[in-house]
């Protein structure tokens, strides 16, 4: 099993489905792909990802989502796991939101919905070339 993952957050089981389907295409079983329905959802996730030790890379998150927003959810990943590099993938998120994101949770970038595929895996692997 990998020892990194890479976890997915949006509430449209549609983007998910299309999200596993770019990560495994791109990056193979190189890491290991998680994906959840919720900011409450994710953050279970997290911490049994946590316990198992295995180390979580990338988060891609929307933003708007029921429960917890995307930029409320990051910030509070950050506080406890600074050096997942974050990532807000959403058509909906306002200015606001992104700025607080990229303040308080150390936003690595904002990419607004349809997304580029591409571009997308171009950002994650860049990314990962530098953790």
């Amino acid at each position: 099993m990998s020892e990194a993952a890479i976890l997915c957050v949006d509430d449209e089981l549609v983007i998910l489905k299309s999200l596993e389907i770019e990560l495994h295409s791109a990056f193979g079983d190189n890491y290991l792909y998680e994906f959840a329905e919720s900011a409450d959802e994710a953050l279970e996730i997290i911490d049994e990802l946590d316990e198992d030790e295995v180390q979580i890379l990338i988060i891609v998150s929307d933003w708007l989502m029921p429960g917890m927003k995307g930029d409320e959810f990051l910030i509070e990943v950050h506080k406890k796991y600074p050096k997942i590099v974050k990532l807000m993938l959403t058509g909906q998120a306002d200015e606001d939101a992104v700025e607080r994101a990229k303040q308080y949770a150390n936003l690595y970038r904002y990419i607004p919905k349809p997304w580029n595929n591409q571009e997308l895996i171009g950002i994650i692997r860049s990314a990962l070339s530098e953790l």
